[in-house]
């Protein structure tokens, strides 16, 4: 390799001190999404069963438990699938520990760090990649809640705004799966580790039950709790009800606060691993 070749890819300058160029970062970045994608789609089974956990979910939900929950004039279904939605996100975000980890126990990681390319990208890549499976898998997940009844009731522009907020909210929550991922190194701990943050969310949410109903301790932490603020958001945006202002704007301050603090803690878990 030689001297221009990594001044090129942005690593180093003419000194031969590290120099990492936003643009460099950029492509690197683009070119391991693009190769964690290729990996994707040459495993259809994986993305096949990714769908099936929530779809189990939704007939769980809807047929078995949803008779005995209140929702007052909202239709079960209807206060169901945003919940849904928000969850499968989130479950969908334990995917990039995971992966991170087999990559690490694998070598793959070792390969990467000696070609001339910006460390982070390999994370960078990674969350980009996982982002636009999850957008193929909320898609599945819409299709699947309007053939059990799900009826968004709201303009094409608030929709749009939902989806976009849940994709958000994927990815902000794939670099906290990130850094337990490459903090316990090992991927059969990283999903066992990733179960532990992510079910408390995801149940002692608004997710499937209204808040009302739960107990005072439960009921604190389920409304200022990121999941719920996300869903809340969601539903007023898709079926209506209360404003999705105050909601919306709390979850994106959330996710604001969490990428930040979890973007660094990821990338300073992959320089040590």
């Amino acid at each position: 390799m030689t001297d221009t070749t990594v001044r090129r890819v942005g690593l180093v300058d003419r000194g031969g001190r590290q120099r990492l160029s936003l643009a460099g970062i950029l492509r690197d970045s683009r070119v391991m999404a693009t190769r964690q994608l290729r990996k994707t789609l040459r495993r259809p089974t994986y993305i096949v069963f990714s769908f099936v956990q929530p779809v189990i979910f939704v007939l769980l939900f809807r047929y078995i438990f949803g008779g005995a929950i209140d929702t007052g004039s909202v239709s079960y279904v209807n206060y169901l699938m945003p919940g849904i939605i928000v969850q499968t996100a989130v479950f969908g975000a334990m995917v990039t520990g995971i992966g991170l980890t087999e990559d690490l126990s694998t070598g793959v990681v070792d390969r990467l760090r000696s070609l001339p390319m910006a460390r982070s990208a390999v994370l960078f890549g990674r969350t980009a990649a996982d982002a636009v499976t999850n957008v193929l898998t909320l898609i599945v997940m819409t299709a699947v809640g309007l053939l059990v009844g799900f009826r968004p009731s709201q303009p094409a522009w608030r929709l749009a705004a939902a989806f976009l907020l849940v994709i958000a909210f994927s990815y902000v929550f794939s670099w906290i799966s990130a850094w337990v991922g490459l903090s316990v190194k090992n991927p059969e701990t990283a999903q066992s580790a990733g179960f532990i943050w992510v079910f408390p969310l995801t149940f002692a949410s608004s997710a499937f039950v209204p808040t009302e109903s739960m107990p005072a301790a439960v009921r604190a932490f389920s409304e200022v709790n990121p999941v719920s603020l996300c869903v809340d958001a969601v539903r007023s945006l898709t079926i209506g009800g209360p404003s999705a202002t105050a909601p919306a704007l709390q979850t994106l301050a959330w996710l604001a606060g969490l990428l930040v603090i979890f973007v660094a803690l990821a990338v300073r878990a992959f320089r040590r691993a």
